[in-house]
């Protein structure tokens, strides 16, 4: 048992046990102690993927190779923004509670042991360990009912996910005798005429992963539970979660039930388009920039399922980027979010940006890339994102799957505009309350990255081919 390749988990998982202990101990606020423990936490786990050998361990159950790596990091990353976002938030809110990031830290494992699992047994224990943190953070707030309904709207809801994917679970160890990823491959491509009983366990699985991704039509968690959660718990669940499941249905989409991929691209494919035409219709009408920012994530999410519906190397490295990039445009955005107070309390509307090319230009300046980039207008990093999608499908034939990605970008630049109307042309109302240090770091550094992808694609797309090439074989 090469349990070394499982350092960065369980260096994870003991710091959150120690950290736990340490949060319990004192009678005094340290919360921003506990919070700069666990970004260091995050640092070390980083470092050790980076460190970290290919190979199998745990009987088979955990697999370390380019893919995992590449995936871990950028949660890691998303983990990390969203902390650093939280910091400051929850102290204005007087919701300082060393419990949150304590429970980002285990939800970071979590995703991590998702990322790795190679049966559908870990997979289904990553996938917990990620679900419990989330269902207690969307609720942290316990005195805001909006909080309490959210929490409670995503823990039913997650309940019934994990459900589907149990029994997903069941029906393909009884009708192929293994819950190995290895062996299932073998299995499914040594039959003859795969069982219907594997065929609906797969369903049901894609189902319960879709919940996570947030994809149609498992999406009615999602604009309730990204309002009524605190703006930066909404951040972190609107990046690193996504990305950890996006790659957990690209392994086992792309591995052990690849040879069958006739049989479930139909699935991905009604998925895709349902997420992207929802993501582009239903945020027309939006007057609270939250619910907005989780219709854009459903579009988002449509276009990265194109890539896996296409399939191939192009199609899942155009995947791999549009979420690399994805993290990025996404904490940008809700760093702006987290950014508007007046006269210490958190607005959250539309129109509430309103002027603000005039009060504060930079921050303008960053949610006006961040809006471009999510639209696609070039040549900005999610343009980029999107022809990397959009090329593969339309070289594999997808042209329909293509040209709806297209329109969806048409009708959602709509809305994304509309915010930048507001900003610049809007009557002015008074400024937003001097944003904290850490706020600016993080829209500098996300904004940039939006702003200049095109100047260095290079280095993101070859650690997506790496990474692609190593679930591919």
């Amino acid at each position: 048992m090469n349990w070394t390749l499982a350092l960065p988990e369980i260096v994870l998982a003991v710091s959150g046990l120690v950290i736990l202990l340490a949060g319990v101990i004192p009678k005094k606020d340290n919360s921003f102690a506990i919070s700069l423990a666990v970004l260091g936490a995050l640092l070390l786990a980083a470092v050790l993927v980076l460190a970290q050998k290919e190979g199998t361990a745990f009987g088979g159950q955990y697999v370390a190779d380019s893919f995992s790596g590449f995936m871990k990091l950028l949660c890691i990353l998303g983990a990390a923004m969203g902390l650093v976002l939280a910091m400051d938030f929850f102290e204005r809110e007087g919701l300082a509670r060393f419990e949150i990031p304590v429970l980002i830290l285990f939800a970071t494992t979590g995703m991590m042991v998702m990322i790795s699992a190679n049966d559908l047994m870990s997979l289904y224990m990553g996938l917990e360990l990620l679900s419990l943190p989330l269902y207690v953070l969307a609720a942290i707030d316990r005195d805001n009912s909006r909080a309490s309904e959210a929490g409670l709207k995503y823990f039913v809801l997650g309940a019934l996910a994990s459900g589907l994917l149990l029994y997903g679970a069941s029906l393909v160890y009884g009708f192929a005798g293994t819950t190995n990823f290895d062996r299932l491959a073998d299995a499914l491509s040594a039959q003859q005429g795969v069982s219907a009983g594997v065929i609906v366990g797969i369903v049901f699985i894609i189902a319960a992963l879709a919940f996570k991704i947030s994809a149609v039509p498992f999406h009615m968690w999602t604009p309730d539970v990204y309002e009524g959660a605190p703006t930066p718990i909404t951040a972190f669940f609107a990046s690193a979660p996504k990305i950890a499941a996006v790659a957990l249905l690209t392994r086992i989409l792309a591995g052990p039930f690849g040879d069958v991929a006739s049989q479930w691209q139909q699935v991905i494919i009604l998925a895709s388009l349902g997420s992207m035409v929802l993501g582009a219709l239903a945020a027309i009408g939006q007057r609270n920039i939250k619910r907005l920012m989780a219709y854009s994530s459903i579009g988002h999410i449509g276009f990265a399922l194109m890539g896996l519906a296409v399939g191939g190397e192009s199609g899942l490295r155009g995947v791999l980027v549009y979420m690399a990039i994805y993290l990025f445009m996404n904490i940008g955005a809700f760093a702006v979010l987290i950014a508007m107070r007046r006269d210490g309390r958190a607005v959250e509307g539309i129109d509430d940006l309103a002027g603000l090319g005039r009060n504060d230009p930079a921050m303008a300046l960053a949610m006006a890339v961040f809006m471009f980039s999510m639209a696609g207008v070039p040549p900005l990093a999610g343009f980029f994102g999107k022809l990397y999608v959009l090329l593969p499908a339309i070289e594999g034939g997808f042209y329909f799957l293509a040209l709806v990605g297209v329109l969806s970008s048409i009708v959602s630049a709509y809305y994304y505009l509309r915010v930048i109307k507001v900003m610049y042309f809007d009557p002015g109302l008074p400024g937003f309350d001097p944003r904290p240090a850490s706020l600016s770091v993080v829209l500098a550094g996300t904004g940039l990255f939006t702003a200049f992808f095109f100047l260095f694609p290079a280095p993101l797309l070859a650690a997506a081919r790496q990474a692609v090439a190593s679930i591919l074989g």
